[in-house]
């Protein structure tokens, strides 16, 4: 008879086990930020206003992102669930209303975008960099149905605990999106607009590949996704829209906090918007690997659930807890050693290097509170709990976080690091809180899966 394994064992096992999982997630979430870094590094090339105007364009995009991944992230627990219970035939008909949701999203956050865009100058954001801003806005625009429909579709995948396809589709777009910017943007002289068509354009094409991918491979051919034309049933799309919803506010919550952030920056001229985007783009980069390995902990929890085994909900969970952790210790590394190089690949103003260095450092400081509360985040939309998560964050981030920023940042004078220091607060309050609740709820009766 074999030993018992250890405690340390387990959790080694559990890690490896997590990281096959979350490694093509980890890679497409990469990519996904990657597109980001193409767009600025092409926008810096041309010119320092089109760095900037960019950098605020995104920062509004970056909401209709959020907005799409929170709400659409009620998928992968529903079929993790359903997954882990054998319940398998009935995943096709929730995919085929969550389509509906997601075609619906998007059509509105179109709207959302372009309104966006006008409101750049009520906020204050310098008159210099608002046209450029204005026109990458309206171009992007077109892009929000196809965003929210790619990440319905990569959820289903990711829910069944099948995730190469989200690598795979995700490289495919960052290896589309760099050729069609520089066309569109240098070669048809469309500046900022450019690399807003360019991202739509890409969107719509990892959309479409990934629907075909779905539709003609034999892993999925049992769940019969695209055998029958179901019209909208409001009872499964309400059921998605009670467990998205506070999800998608939770995601708000956090991501608007780095909008905001970046909105205050931009009343401070282009030298420290500048900076802030380059700090803020290597900061999201290093983000996407708990990223990752949390939506990984979703479903390895969920299925859990869905197996009705409490002791695997706790293990799956430590074991993204334990790689979120080695992910973030390198790239505190990172960033704290390596600031002044990486900010010199995205421009050669000295200025904007040295601001950027310092605001990387602030950046290696919240790295252990962001993979925590992302962790935590993750394992309770595993158990389907998203209500109270939901105020943490609200309390965290616009209750703390921001107040405190604004205050350095702006009312005493101490610019870009004063409204970083207002992050770290807000992703400290949202780990211990997000982590309390977890481990809280972890230690109760599983209940049984439901879907509507």
């Amino acid at each position: 008879m074999s030993p018992p394994e250890t405690r340390a064992a387990r959790l080694g096992r559990e890690m490896r086990t997590s990281l096959a999982l979350a490694l093509p997630l980890v890679l497409a979430q990469v990519s996904s930020m990657a597109m980001n870094i193409v767009d600025t590094v092409l926008a810096g090339r041309h010119g320092p206003v089109t760095l900037a105007a960019v950098g605020v364009g995104s920062a509004v995009w970056s909401v209709v992102i959020l907005v799409s991944i929170g709400v659409l992230m009620a998928v992968p627990p529903t079929v993790s669930q359903l997954n882990g219970a054998g319940r398998r035939g009935e995943i096709g008909p929730v995919f085929r209303q969550a389509l509906w949701l997601a075609l619906a999203l998007g059509v509105g956050l179109v709207f959302v975008v372009r309104a966006g865009a006008w409101a750049l100058a009520p906020m204050g954001i310098t008159a210099e960099a608002r046209p450029e801003a204005v026109a990458f806005l309206h171009a992007i625009s077109w892009g929000a149905p196809g965003l929210a429909l790619y990440f319905c579709l990569r959820n289903l995948s990711d829910g069944t605990a099948w995730t190469l396809p989200a690598m795979v589709f995700g490289i495919a777009g960052l290896v589309l999106l760099a050729p069609l910017g520089y066309a569109l943007m240098f070669g048809m002289d469309l500046g900022a607009a450019g690399l807003g068509y360019a991202v739509a354009i890409t969107l719509y094409c990892q959309a479409g590949a990934l629907a075909l991918y779905l539709w003609r491979s034999p892993r999925f051919a049992d769940l019969g996704l695209f055998t029958r034309f179901d019209p909208p049933r409001w009872a499964p799309i309400r059921a998605l829209l009670a467990l998205g919803l506070p999800m998608g506010v939770s995601v708000f919550m956090e991501g608007s906090l780095f909008v905001a952030t970046a909105l205050l920056i931009g009343k401070l001229g282009t030298t420290q918007i500048a900076a802030h985007q380059i700090a803020i783009l290597m900061a999201s980069l290093c983000f996407m690997v708990p990223l990752g390995v949390a939506m990984a902990t979703t479903v390895r929890v969920g299925h859990a659930v869905g197996a009705g085994d409490p002791s695997a909900v706790r293990w799956s969970a430590a074991g993204g807890y334990g790689l979120a952790m080695l992910a973030q210790t390198l790239s505190a590394v990172l960033l704290v050693f390596g600031a002044t190089w990486l900010a010199s690949l995205f421009t050669r103003d000295p200025a904007v290097i040295a601001l950027a260095s310092l605001l990387m450092a602030y950046a290696a400081v919240f790295q252990y509170p962001d993979g925590l509360q992302a962790l935590s985040a993750g394992a309770l939309r595993g158990l389907k709990d998203t209500r109270v998560p939901m105020f943490i964050t609200v309390l965290a981030y616009w209750g703390l976080g921001l107040p405190l920023g604004y205050w350095l940042g702006l009312s005493r004078g101490q610019g870009a690091p004063g409204l970083w220091t207002g992050l770290i607060l807000g992703l400290s309050v949202a780990a211990t809180l997000l982590g309390w609740r977890f481990w809280r709820l972890a230690r109760r009766p599983l209940s049984p899966v439901r879907v509507t």
